[in-house]
């Protein structure tokens, strides 16, 4: 529960500049603490004055029947209000390009430099920047874009400023509701944004620009690294399964069974051919390839709340996919040391449901700044035990179209899935030369030293932001 501070009591004066809001959001929530230390400063001017394009540069799309597709060539990358947060923007649904193109939707199509905030539901109130790969996607409804004035003021600071501490409170006392909360274009157009200088905004927004440029490089370096791994083993078709254009899986016999599993979804013709792929070329059993490090579910325990002081960030399947992370934190004491993932251990979802957008049977790795939290139990882990076959190497392989797919019809269980415990063992990975392992090994890494470095930059970018506007204000 938040209630006021006796250092900054609740004035009455303050219900008339919030439109007579009787809930306590944004009274209790840092909103107005925020207004106030911000109109001490020289200079602010209202966050509509700063933007451009339609409705003034705050917008979002109207409300339309949405028509899936899985064909790269007849669809676009679509973003809804969880997916702008992720790291990984590989699987992201896909709508019509006829749609996507129609007068009605051509401006949601993104422009790198846009700040995108979520704007209803569980997600309301966060932010991300839109980096220079995300131009080719288009954003659903509930995200709505702020569009900077580039003759006015840098993409990279507005998003800097929306992004800090007290950019989060303002747009966060923004929203409205109770049982789904949302937020309105003309609920954030008067924010106040600080003025501080051409030369320090301009270096603010060079450190965003460089982040956000990383970060693209990170996914481009995780995709080509996937794909030299089929191409390294001989498997080029593996890079584009194309599952939903192969013949559905319906009306097939098995010539035999054994008591490890009854289930249809495990010998359904079409992963059973891309098991067939794999093994056709040499490699080795998942289980033989972790014999020495570990192939199981993470350990149940007790956990207990803490502040960051004294505490772990504890990730769970939902966040984990995410840039930057925003778990739980619980104390360290009593805490099993199995919570923590070891150096290129691969993570991958491993309970849920078996819809096409849920995160059930993707990986992410933990290596680097990731090395630090703590992971719930309901992650595979997988941790190579041959020194010869890196994590790194095989995170190439898990974060495959090929290998999702095989790991589903692995699923065990009735509404929440799991992983069959010994089917898994029988994964085959393809390995190629040892030269190629190293290559597509390092690759990855890579692409993870691009991620954390762009994780400093934009914490360097929100420190000097921050200290301006207290020493400013002070």
């Amino acid at each position: 529960m938040k209630i006021a501070e006796f250092s900054n009591p609740v004035m009455s004066s303050w219900f008339a500049e919030q439109g007579y809001r009787l809930d306590a959001s944004p009274y209790v929530a840092g909103a107005l603490k925020t207004k106030k230390l911000l109109e001490q400063l020289p200079k602010t001017e209202p966050l509509a004055a700063v933007t451009t394009g339609p409705n003034g540069g705050l917008f979002y799309g109207p409300m339309f029947r949405r028509v899936y597709l899985t064909a790269p060539e007849h669809s676009v990358p679509w973003l809804g209000s969880r997916d702008m947060m992720a790291a990984d923007l590989t699987n992201l649904p896909r709508l019509r390009k006829s749609d996507a193109e129609s007068p009605s939707l051509k401006a949601q199509q993104l422009n790198p430099g846009m700040t995108l905030i979520s704007r209803s539901g569980f997600y309301a109130g966060r932010r991300s920047y839109v980096r220079p790969d995300m131009g080719k996607c288009w954003a659903s409804e509930h995200i709505l874009k702020v569009q900077p004035n580039s003759e006015k003021i840098k993409s990279g600071y507005l998003y800097a400023f929306l992004l800090s501490r007290f950019g989060e409170s303002l747009v966060r006392g923004s929203v409205y509701g109770s049982a789904v909360k949302h937020i309105e274009p003309h609920h954030i157009a008067g924010l106040p944004v600080p003025r501080l200088g051409a030369d320090l905004e301009g270096r603010i927004h060079d450190l965003v620009e460089e982040c956000a440029q990383l970060r693209a490089d990170h996914q481009a370096d995780l995709v080509a690294a996937t794909k030299d791994f089929f191409d390294s083993n001989g498997l080029p078709d593996l890079n584009k399964v194309r599952w939903h254009q192969q013949e559905r899986d319906l009306g097939f016999e098995v010539a035999s069974v054994g008591p490890t599993s009854l289930r249809a979804l495990t010998f359904a013709p079409r992963a059973r051919k891309l098991a067939e792929k794999l093994g056709s070329v040499p490699g080795a059993r998942l289980g033989d390839i972790c014999a020495g490090g570990q192939l199981s579910r993470g350990t149940r325990f007790s956990r207990v709340d803490s502040n960051p002081e004294h505490g772990v960030q504890l990730i769970g399947q939902r966040q984990a996919f995410w840039l930057r992370p925003e778990g739980r934190w619980i104390g360290t004491a009593g805490t099993p040391d199995e919570v923590f993932a070891s150096d290129e251990m691969i993570l991958v979802a491993a309970q849920g449901t078996l819809g096409e957008n849920e995160v059930y049977c993707r990986p992410i790795l933990a290596i680097g700044s990731w090395l630090k939290y703590a992971y719930s139990e309901h992650f595979l882990r997988i941790s190579s035990g041959t020194p010869e076959v890196p994590g790194a190497y095989l995170f190439a392989f898990f974060r495959s179209e090929a290998a999702f797919r095989l790991l589903r019809s692995l699923s065990a269980g009735g509404k929440q899935q799991d992983i069959h415990e010994f089917l898994r063992a029988e994964i085959p990975i393809p390995l190629a030369p040892p030269a190629d392992r190293n290559r597509i090994a390092e690759t990855v890494r890579n692409a993870y030293k691009k991620r954390d470095r762009a994780d400093v930059l934009e914490d360097k970018a929100l420190a000097l932001l921050t200290t301006a506007i207290e020493e400013a204000a002070g």
